[in-house]
């Protein structure tokens, strides 16, 4: 029996892992030599020990604002920041964390090739290659804006599928996902956990996602590896995710786990994932190998993890050619997401780009964009007070606040359930009478409060 977690295995992957072991993590280096900064490390992905001072003079920042920043954040070294501090927009993108999560959807035809297929370990391999065809786009260095309390994010017009997505809770932030088509079902209760670290922060993804493939109601859950983003503050930032990630067919016990290399000396491992397929008595079936910024492939196996005699390796996925250039580091599909021509008749007005700040950003005004943002924030914290002292409780319109707690590898999750009111919604619409008038979406006020009315008294 082939161990479960690749670096250990005496097959197809242990030169590699080994290899990859000899070069150790990607070198870093304190910055040291700049007073008030000591301590902090550099990570330059694509060097070593030597050229680390130099990467720290690299990066995003003018020294002016990355001066003020660390005065700002030095205090949180080594708590949980998610909702603790408020950033400056020069590091954000013009798109909400709701808008990212439907970028997993790009490549939604690999579970609809997964719910066609007959050979269960096959269904794992394309079920699997779906969860790692988003980390092209995870790699983005600009953090997406947190949603308001309420506010939604609606997909149409892509691989037949109806995406809905909502902010429902605030502390701790929380968002729930719901997408759709003839093959699958996909949803997420997502929230994350951090520790800033000084100039990088590391990512726990706490949520739990579930995929049921219509076909056989087959029913798949994925467990993803942390992120560490690296160079915050000193030196170009970059993005990284070592670790195992754990897709579980839940109805017949097969799974895949995956693991991502760790980037080395000079960028050694870097992107690189390896893994197998198991049947549910953990025998690896298919191993697969690739990277994710690139492609996925696979190839039957023996018992010991050895390639099977007669069979090579066959890709399962490829990554889509992406905009040359781009400032935002942005893919065609992600371009797509962020405009209205994946908007349904009659866009929810809580709708992320409707998002004035989000906007401003994406027309490159940042002073408006940062206006805007803090308006946006002092006035959900004027409504959160308001509903408090009138006895009201924020209740999520399209998902449901269930009794359930998700396990996950960094602690436990609320499970938000989709409650089909929103299919409900948009039948509605589209069978009315009136769903084929003309509306300029552009001219729709951002709207995510449910309490607005307890502002006028």
């Amino acid at each position: 029996m082939a161990p479960n977690d690749p670096k250990q295995s005496g097959g197809f992957f242990a030169s590699i892992a080994n290899s990859l072991s000899n070069f150790g993590s990607a070198m870093t280096k304190s910055v040291n030599g700049l007073v008030g900064y000591e301590g902090l490390e550099v990570v330059n992905p694509e060097g070593g020990t030597e050229d680390a001072e130099e990467e720290a003079s690299k990066g995003r920042w003018k020294q002016e604002d990355r001066d003020s920043y660390w005065k700002m954040m030095q205090k949180y070294i080594g708590s949980d920041v998610t909702s603790m501090v408020t950033l400056p927009v020069i590091i954000f993108e013009p798109m909400s964390m709701l808008q990212k999560m439907a970028e997993l959807m790009e490549y939604s035809y690999l579970l609809d090739m997964a719910d066609q297929c007959e050979d269960p370990y096959m269904r794992m391999v394309y079920s699997t290659s779906w969860a790692i065809s988003v980390y092209y786009a995870y790699q983005r260095t600009w953090k997406p804006f947190n949603p308001i309390l309420g506010e939604t994010y609606e997909m149409v017009n892509h691989g037949g599928i109806t995406f809905i997505a909502e902010q429902v809770s605030h502390h701790p932030p929380m968002s729930a996902g719901h997408a759709e088509n003839e093959h699958f079902t996909y949803d997420i209760s997502s929230k994350v956990k951090t520790k800033f670290l000084g100039n990088s922060i590391d990512i726990y993804p706490l949520g739990r996602t579930h995929v049921t493939l219509k076909r056989d109601g087959v029913v798949l859950e994925l467990v993803p590896p942390p992120t560490k983003v690296n160079n915050l503050i000193f030196g170009r930032t970059w993005v990284d995710s070592p670790g195992e990630m754990i897709m579980t067919n839940l109805t017949t016990g097969d799974k895949a786990v995956l693991y991502f290399q760790p980037c080395g000396w000079f960028g050694a491992g870097r992107y690189e994932i390896d893994g197998y397929v198991y049947n549910a008595a953990e025998e690896p079936k298919i191993l697969m190998t690739g990277k994710w910024n690139e492609s996925m492939s696979y190839q039957p196996c023996d018992s010991e993890g050895e390639p099977l005699p007669g069979t090579e390796l066959k890709e399962s996925w490829r990554i889509a050619e992406a905009p040359k250039n781009d400032k935002f580091q942005y893919t065609h599909f992600a371009h797509k997401i962020n405009s209205f021509d994946t908007a349904p008749k009659k866009l929810l007005a809580s709708d992320s780009r409707l998002r004035p700040d989000r906007y401003a950003l994406e027309q490159g005004d940042l002073s408006k964009a940062g206006y805007e943002k803090s308006s946006l924030e002092e006035r959900q914290r004027a409504e959160k007070k308001n509903r408090e002292e009138k006895g009201h409780k924020f209740t999520p319109k399209w998902f449901d606040f269930t009794n359930e707690l998700a396990t996950t590898p960094w602690g436990e999750v609320e499970v938000y359930q989709y409650n089909g009111k929103y299919t409900e919604h948009r039948a509605a619409i589209d069978s009315s009478s009136s769903s084929s008038e003309e509306i300029d979406v552009k001219s729709i006020e951002f709207n995510p409060w449910q309490y607005e009315d307890l502002a006028a008294n």
